[in-house]
């Protein structure tokens, strides 16, 4: 049990109950800013720019695979959950391990609406951390879409740094026309 914010949360890894609050999760956000992507001759630059109205994505619904809360039996995956005070799903992390290049992937971390700006990412980014420690990682790595500027900022408070760019990783999407970076920092 934590608290955060006067809010009590209870953090630790999902149970296969938590699986249809997993796939339920509003995972959507609003922000008035996005990271402008321009391909240079030498990399990529990044500019943030206002968005006038601002600008709400709605993810897609990702095929169900009925094990988003259940991957006890990989030794290499967990999904890490909060839940608050109430007994509702705060927000939850699924990260796994690759040996070959000591990196943990953040797969997946979303956070309830009414829980956000409470540190409860953080706290879930922390027990990833920890898993990651765990099994012996480098690195912990991330990819984010350029219009996801709330999530970008996170990362960035967190301790990530833009390594890379893919501008064709949505393509044939419903995210089709933005671009996915990626973030990593070394594991704490």
């Amino acid at each position: 049990m934590a608290t955060v914010d006067d809010t009590a949360y209870r953090y630790g890894a999902a149970a296969p109950e938590d699986a249809e609050a997993i796939e339920a999760l509003d995972g959507s956000f609003t922000t008035d800013t996005v990271f402008q992507v321009t391909v240079t001759e030498d990399g990529f630059a990044l500019r943030e720019v206002p968005v006038d109205p601002p600008l709400t994505k709605v993810f897609p619904e990702d095929e169900p695979d009925g094990d988003d809360a259940d991957d006890a039996d990989d030794a290499d995956s967990r999904t890490f959950v909060a839940h608050g005070a109430a007994g509702d799903l705060a927000g939850f992390v699924a990260v796994s391990y690759s040996a070959w290049n000591r990196r943990l992937t953040i797969d997946d971390i979303e956070i309830a609406p009414q829980h956000r700006g409470r540190g409860v990412g953080r706290a879930l980014m922390g027990l990833a951390v920890e898993f990651a420690r765990e099994r012996g990682a480098g690195h912990i790595w991330l990819e984010v879409t350029n219009i996801n500027a709330p999530a970008i900022h996170a990362y960035r408070r967190m301790g990530f740094a833009f390594c890379g760019l893919d501008t064709a990783l949505y393509e044939g999407t419903p995210s089709e026309g933005e671009q996915a970076l990626y973030m990593s920092m070394p594991c704490p």
